[in-house]
């Protein structure tokens, strides 16, 4: 099934193989166990505001903008687009009400796998959503040795947030600045993305990158399949354990 997968993006990217160079991580619910804070607050700020939110739809728009996630749920229920004062207003009582959230942990399986992953000279970056300017600080705490500065992408990096492809093409291009000679980005195939919201999965899949899926929330996998998701493992912890045979498939496979 993986070298199938495989086959299929060479066949489709028209490259005969793969030259995986970097891995890009996102952040919330690949190696922070923290997408059920970001579900609770998002339900119980939307029921206090009088829609209609349950948390499980918290995981379809990950990734998103908040006023983006507001508006959406607007339309719906009322049929117009929220205020900026209204969008200001939900938006500040979630943040609140995550403030008040236990530190989300590491998921289970993220460290071993960040150190298989360096450990065959492939070099990890974070492609995340978050604006946190303590984010590197944290990092190292979780994952000690593991990330550099010079190799995240965050809020305050990019215009356009997942699912446009700019999160994942500007990875690919910090990548480049970081390991070519010549500073160049580097190419589609030579990185993979590890995403667990489809939307992320879009982004990955639109900047032309393989894109391996991680079910750590309560969706089918068929939604993050719909998404584009070339193969999906069930948890990190999955991917952790299978990360020698994805590889191996990854150097070996070459296209038809």
């Amino acid at each position: 099934m993986i070298k199938t997968a495989i086959q299929k993006y060479l066949q489709t990217t028209g490259q005969k193989r793969m030259d995986v160079r970097t891995a890009m991580f996102d952040m919330d619910g690949v190696l922070y166990d923290s997408m059920r804070n970001h579900a609770s607050c998002w339900h119980r700020t939307m029921e206090h505001f009088g829609f209609t939110f349950p948390e499980w739809e918290a995981y379809m728009h990950e990734g998103r903008t908040g006023a983006g996630t507001i508006n959406i749920v607007s339309m719906r229920e009322r049929g117009h687009l929220a205020t900026d004062e209204e969008c200001e207003a939900m938006y500040h009582y979630k943040s609140k009400l995550f403030e008040q959230c236990p530190e989300a942990k590491p998921m289970p399986g993220a460290y071993e796998l960040l150190k298989k992953v360096k450990g065959v000279g492939v070099t990890p970056v974070i492609v995340t959503g978050s604006g946190q300017k303590v984010l590197l600080q944290r990092l190292q705490r979780s994952f000690p040795g593991i990330f550099r500065q010079e190799l995240m992408v965050t809020a305050y990096d990019v215009k356009k947030g997942k699912p446009d492809a700019e999160p994942y093409l500007m990875g690919l291009e910090k990548g480049g600045r970081f390991l070519n000679a010549d500073g160049g980005r580097l190419q589609p195939w030579q990185s993979v993305v590890i995403e667990n919201a489809p939307l992320g999965v879009q982004a990955g899949v639109a900047a032309g990158v393989f894109t391996i899926a991680v079910n750590t929330g309560p969706l089918p996998d068929e939604v993050l399949y719909q998404a584009g998701a070339n193969i999906l493992y069930p948890s990190m912890q999955a991917l952790a354990d299978g990360w020698e045979e994805l590889l191996d498939s990854l150097k070996s496979v070459v296209s038809d």
